[in-house]
């Protein structure tokens, strides 16, 4: 009696096995989504503004780089801006480095 009801557990268990596999698709197609919308996107979306703000820079710019310097853009190349950050002190930096432009002026 016992082999009985462990065979007829075991039977009722491969038929609910069966109709999983397009839940765990559907599963999986939602895991994706959910990662898409809270990593990939606004991750684009950053890019975007940066290639914007990279694109959009100007002589007179106040500018903050990704290593914390602050100046004010003197000339644009191509692939390089010239910042003037002291005095009759200018560096060049690549555009890509750029992270944020500053709206106050800067204290000398």
């Amino acid at each position: 009696m016992f082999a009985t009801n462990a065979y007829a557990m075991a039977g009722g268990a491969e038929q609910q096995a069966g109709g999983s596999g397009m839940e765990g698709i559907v599963m999986l197609v939602i895991m994706f989504a959910i990662f898409y919308l809270l990593l990939i996107r606004p991750q684009q979306k950053r890019a975007k503004q940066h290639k914007e703000l990279v694109q959009s820079l100007k002589a007179g710019d106040q500018i903050v780089s990704a290593g914390g310097i602050h100046g004010k853009v003197v000339a644009v190349q191509e692939d390089i801006v010239t910042l003037e950050v002291a005095s009759n002190v200018r560096i060049k930096i690549n555009r890509s480095s750029v992270v944020g432009t500053k709206t106050d002026s800067l204290e000398e």
